[in-house]
């Protein structure tokens, strides 16, 4: 199964979902989506809560074929859930530096509001059996530019919690000298079948979101 996370800045074109076929997933975890994304052979379940006027926090599309079961009740408002096969598949957006105190982030800084909002998802979703993924706004290696570094540490602390293991670390940001801020992490064990990758999502030259796409493909079933 091929594993994608993409933040869409919330922006939707004629060139957006080409690109995202030829990415060849069979799952997204979106983040900052269009409520007008529209992607041929998938479903999509996104957020109730919005991030901005027809924007939604975060979204999980599935191919068709897969039969996904949405949550009744996301376990934040800036995380979307479907079931698949037996295997939850979580995206989210998690907090960063500015994002200040409001809805629907809790706490004095980006350390106590991700660990609020890991805290709430570790306490809902399933353990072993949770792929987890998003614009988590930390990066896991290197300076931390977006989050703070307690705030790694609490997502880290939750990863473990969850029995997931994290596939993106080592993958670069769009920026030089930075590490990715949007990951994938699956339960651990399952067979890593290609490293997890970087794609850059351009058309005629233009970058389309002011964040790369993240692939990895993993054996999941069973």
């Amino acid at each position: 199964m091929r594993l994608g996370t993409w933040n869409l800045e919330g922006k939707w074109s004629d060139a957006h979902a080409p690109l995202m076929t030829d990415a060849a997933c069979d799952i997204w975890l979106l983040t900052e989506m269009p409520t007008r994304t529209t992607l041929p052979g998938f479903t999509i379940h996104a957020t109730r809560a919005r991030m901005a006027p027809e924007r939604a926090w975060a979204a999980v599309a599935v191919r068709t074929a897969l039969s996904a079961k949405p949550w009744k009740k996301d376990p934040h408002p800036a995380s979307a859930c479907a079931d698949v096969g037996g295997l939850t598949f979580c995206s989210s957006v998690l907090p960063w530096r500015s994002c200040g105190g409001g809805d629907p982030w809790q706490g004095d800084d980006t350390a106590s509001r991700t660990k609020h909002a890991v805290g709430r998802l570790v306490a809902a979703l399933p353990a072993a059996s949770t792929v987890w993924g998003g614009d988590w706004n930390h990066a896991f290696d290197g300076t931390e530019a977006a989050g703070s570094l307690a705030g790694r540490e609490e997502i880290r602390a939750g990863l473990t919690l969850l029995g997931a293991e994290l596939l993106t670390a080592s993958q670069p940001h769009r920026l030089q000298g930075l590490f990715s801020i949007d990951h994938i992490a699956v339960p651990s064990g399952r067979l890593l079948t290609r490293e997890a990758r970087r794609l850059s999502m351009q058309s005629g030259g233009r970058h389309l979101s002011d964040h790369d796409a993240y692939v990895a493909d993993v054996e999941l079933a069973g």
